[in-house]
């Protein structure tokens, strides 16, 4: 049974902003907070509850405000902490929550801990990085090459799980602890209603050092870094501890303030990070959508594993795009992403979606020369740049699409005069009216808002499932995954709510459903 009170977040649409390149209010080039308040109508009218900002604290930008120098400030390319407060109020006045990006694992090596921390082998904050006198092993960093980076000044060796200018802060030790939940405290003082927290299954290392295992599927393709299979550095036991600690803090404050982690991991060791007891991470990132391939068994298979193997009273989620994947569109291509939207807004659990793709944003060939993201220029013949997936919000049909009155950070998409908010607004038949219309009826209906999941049937082109609460017959979803006809033979009785051709809405159905390729329908179920 549900409890009586539901937290805000089960039934929230979570919305992720990359904060360079949503709205720029001063002319720079770069997205910023005045600009992300600035454009907040769009986001009420959507029918957004919570917004996510990728990192806006004080950086030398080495991986854009993922290598941080200070915790408790803003950069002064997003503004300062006024405007920070400024945006908190107005999304709150508007109904909207506001999350931070917390990045516990690393600091940036201009941080004044690790300035400190290097100064001398017997400074007080040595013991908050991780040094050795030799390479104690094999470890590579995410981004590219050995992940053990020799100083010069104390002859030692410090760790880094990503860029060298990101030394791996020493979670062994309680006084990098406190000083963390010090940060947190400082952000939900300040009204923020929870953390999306970065890499959290890296931030605890194996105390041994162990040597990682070789990946026997690696292939030249892939990056590097999965040349090994990540055993001894990441995911280890103690960071259940720190999730739950984590948590703790936020429940010292009022207003079920959210805890959402970053982690890539498969289904079984997923779970494990919503804690015993439900006392670990609110929302572990489901990133099932977003690495699978786009095959309908698949799908429905994972699906139904995931949904099975959620621990008792804990909630879903689902994640379609992000800053450091392929955006979904490129992916699964334009028609397919309306399925994937209906998809993503249809299931039981909590959806993000990712600035952009509601109006269909493609990710964006960025020439060589341009490319400003570290894993593409560190591993130029790769294609791995996350530039594409980071291009600036296409708003409407004028210069740099209403984004910025100067040249943007990172090019446009060509297509931005046709594939806009302005001109999909006006457009019933959009991707944006798609997005509207979904997420208005998973608000005013409760079986689609919070109902239980049901799988109908699969096959290798689509998938069928039904949303229902104790109150009624409930929603039938059928999508085809494929670009060819198919036809769900069914005994249920209704009329179609929502379709991605809209021409079908209205319609009632009964018996056989047949649809085009790329067609998806919500259907309201009538009682038998």
């Amino acid at each position: 049974m549900e409890n009586q009170h539901t937290p805000w977040w089960q039934k929230a649409i979570i919305y992720q902003i990359y904060p360079r390149s949503y709205q720029d209010s001063n002319g720079d080039g770069v997205g910023d907070l005045q600009g992300i308040l600035n454009r907040l109508d769009h986001l009420q009218w959507l029918g957004i509850d919570a917004i996510w900002l990728s990192p806006i604290f004080p950086s030398p930008m080495a991986d854009f405000g993922y290598d941080v120098s200070d915790y408790t400030g803003v950069h002064e390319i997003f503004g300062n902490l006024e405007d920070l407060e400024a945006l908190i109020d107005a999304a709150h006045q508007r109904g909207i929550k506001l999350l931070l990006d917390l990045v516990p694992n690393h600091t940036s090596n201009e941080h004044p801990w690790f300035l400190e921390s290097r100064s001398s082998r017997d400074n007080p904050k040595r013991n908050w990085y991780i040094w050795q006198d030799t390479i104690p092993n094999n470890w590579l960093s995410v981004f590219g090459g050995n992940a053990w980076e020799w100083d010069e000044l104390t002859q030692q060796y410090y760790y880094h799980a990503f860029l060298k200018e990101q030394p791996d802060l020493n979670w062994r030790n309680p006084e990098v602890q406190e000083a963390m939940f010090n940060v947190m405290r400082f952000w939900l003082n300040k009204g923020i209603d929870g953390f999306r927290v970065d890499v959290l299954w890296f931030i605890f290392k194996d105390e041994q050092l162990r040597n990682n295992p070789p990946n026997p599927d690696y292939t030249r393709y892939m990056p590097d870094y999965d040349q090994l299979l990540p055993v001894y550095s990441t995911d280890q036991p103690e960071v259940q501890d720190i999730t739950r600690k984590m948590r703790s803090v936020l429940e010292e404050y009022e207003g079920d303030r959210v805890l959402i982690a970053e982690v890539y991991l498969p289904i079984k060791e997923l779970m494990v990070y919503y804690g015993v007891d439900n006392k670990g991470a609110h929302l572990p990132f489901n990133f099932l959508l977003l690495s699978l391939p786009w095959d309908a068994t698949q799908i429905a298979t994972t699906i139904d594993h995931y949904e099975g193997a959620l621990p008792a009273q804990s909630w879903p989620n689902w994640v379609l795009s992000n800053h450091d994947r392929p955006r979904i569109a490129s992916r699964v291509g334009a028609e397919q992403a309306l399925i994937a939207a209906m998809l993503l807004l249809t299931l039981r659990g909590t959806p993000t979606i990712y600035y952009g793709d509601e109006i269909g944003m493609r990710d964006v060939a960025i020439p060589f020369n341009e490319i400003k993201d570290p894993q593409g220029l560190n591993m130029p013949d790769k294609n791995l740049s996350r530039d594409p997936s980071r291009t600036p919000m296409q708003w409407d049909n004028t210069k740099n699409a209403g984004f910025s009155e100067s040249t943007p950070w990172l090019r446009l998409d060509k297509a931005y005069a046709r594939v806009n908010v302005q001109e999909q607004k006006n457009n019933p038949h959009s991707t944006l009216n798609l997005y509207k219309k979904l997420i208005t009826i998973r608000k005013t209906e409760p079986a689609l808002e919070t109902g239980n999941y049901i799988s109908v049937h699969s096959d290798n082109q689509m998938i069928a499932y039904i949303r229902k609460d104790e109150n009624g017959p409930g929603f039938l979803i059928v999508l085809n995954l494929t670009h060819r006809p198919c036809y769900f033979k069914s005994n249920f009785n209704g009329v179609i709510e929502i379709a991605t051709s809209p021409e079908l809405e209205g319609y009632t159905v009964s018996g056989t459903i047949s649809l085009d390729g790329d067609e998806g329908v919500v259907i309201r179920l009538k009682g038998n």
